[in-house]
């Protein structure tokens, strides 16, 4: 099986999109597939990633044209050449990745998938929206975008043109072959709803390595990180801990609703407690938040960031918006429990009861209850640990991911169309392939 990933990046640049495309194309590769990726940025040495061709002269007047216009995803014409490339020209299968913000022009995905079948990855909204990766409450790209109310959600557009560009990837769309994969059942249901409904949608959820993100010895872990070891820690993850952004809806990942559910607590609480923060541009929160803060700014390492999760008592994800949510797949497989709210995919991780605390979207006090309740409450700490570790190792591994994709490949290759998944909301945890 010869697969080729295309995307923004090969691993790192791209927040967890790059991270999830390049774990499994480890994971397929130790499956026994012959899996590349060809992407924009390249930034590892790895011989199994290149990096996308270019027409540098031509593409640069157009880019700047093009974003100024808001027609930014037309300008990267050196898409055209991929099909030239011998990563291309080798695969059996192409796969898309997060291929907005310039990355790649869309207009070329019939061409792409013309000879050999396309499978598209959900890691945002983008492929069904006029432009934006998360709409929040926006529902016009079910009805064809236009008159945006938020333009500059990322990516951003400089003029409304989402009307437009919502046509025209439905024209793209309909001479294009394709298989949409969604790695939450919520993302699922998006995608069944938009222009993409008119292909095979099917559900299969991101992986981890459960060999490197397991529970480790939290005292061990604490004094690694020179934390305290009788402080209950409460860790929070994220790209980018400010706690604000030019983003129209405000913080993303939510720092500023983490900051307003902090500032509440029960001042015993606070003296007895640590935040641990891994991310970007964190010293604004540790400077308001009127608790020790240990910031271990942006992490790389896997195995740093499992010492990290193992040595929290409470990983918290304010998130606004998810497709999936791979910082708490990370902190579940370290046995870690968790606190977020009911958006996207998290509830197909933060399980009431079983993993974690679901609260309200936007509720920073509901959010303040979750924190409170598992910090306090030893015992309830430890079983939602551990089911949430046993849960990961059940349903989440990067090995099932590499397996479901590749009988997804096979059906492709075969001719078969595979049953699209069920979306019963009542089983959202539910593995579909």
């Amino acid at each position: 099986m010869r697969v080729l990933h295309i995307g923004l990046n090969d691993y790192l640049g791209c927040g967890g999109t790059g991270i999830a495309t390049y774990r499994l194309h480890h994971a397929m590769r130790q499956a026994g597939a012959d899996s590349k990726i060809l992407s924009r940025g390249r930034s590892t040495e790895d011989p199994t990633t290149a990096k996308m061709p270019r027409w540098r002269v031509a593409e640069l007047p157009l880019e700047i044209l093009a974003a100024k216009v808001g027609l930014r995803d037309f300008a990267r014409i050196s898409t055209f050449k991929i099909k030239q490339h011998p990563f291309y020209e080798a695969a059996d299968v192409v796969t898309f990745h997060g291929i907005h913000s310039g990355t790649l022009s869309y207009l070329s995905l019939p061409s792409l998938t013309a000879d050999k079948p396309g499978v598209w990855v959900m890691h945002d909204m983008w492929a069904f929206t006029g432009h934006c990766a998360a709409s929040y409450e926006c529902t016009r790209w079910q009805t064809g975008c236009g008159d945006c109310p938020h333009l500059d959600i990322n990516p951003r557009v400089a003029r409304d043109t989402t009307r437009l560009h919502w046509k025209l990837k439905d024209w793209t769309y309909r001479r294009s072959n394709l298989t949409v994969v969604a790695p939450s059942t919520w993302m699922a249901e998006q995608a069944r709803k938009s222009m993409l409904g008119r292909f095979p949608v099917h559900h299969i959820p991101h992986g981890v390595d459960t060999a490197v993100y397991q529970p480790l010895d939290p005292a061990h872990c604490r004094s690694a990180l020179g934390l305290p070891p009788d402080k209950k820690v409460l860790m929070f993850a994220a790209v980018n801990l400010r706690l604000s952004h030019s983003d129209g809806r405000g913080v993303p990942k939510g720092a500023d609703l983490l900051l307003k559910a902090l500032i509440g607590l029960p001042a015993a609480l606070k003296s007895e407690m640590v935040l641990l923060t891994i991310g970007n541009g964190g010293e604004e929160m540790a400077q308001m938040v009127g608790i020790p803060v240990l910031n271990l700014g942006y992490v790389v390492s896997d195995h740093l960031k499992a010492i990290a999760y193992s040595a929290a008592d409470v990983f918290v994800s304010p998130t606004r918006a998810e497709s999936f949510g791979l910082v708490l797949l990370e902190s579940m497989a370290c046995g870690t429990p968790m606190v977020s709210f009911r958006v996207g995919g998290v509830p197909d991780l933060v399980r009431p009861g079983v993993t974690g605390y679901l609260a309200e979207p936007e509720n920073a006090d509901d959010l303040r209850a979750g924190i409170v309740q598992l910090l306090e409450d030893d015992r309830l700490r430890t079983r939602l640990g551990e089911q949430g570790r046993a849960l990961a190792e059940a349903e989440f591994t990067l090995r099932q991911q590499a397996h479901r994709y590749l009988g997804l490949y096979r059906g492709l290759l075969e001719g078969c169309t595979l049953d699209a998944v069920s979306t019963n909301a009542a089983a959202p945890h539910r593995a579909d392939l």
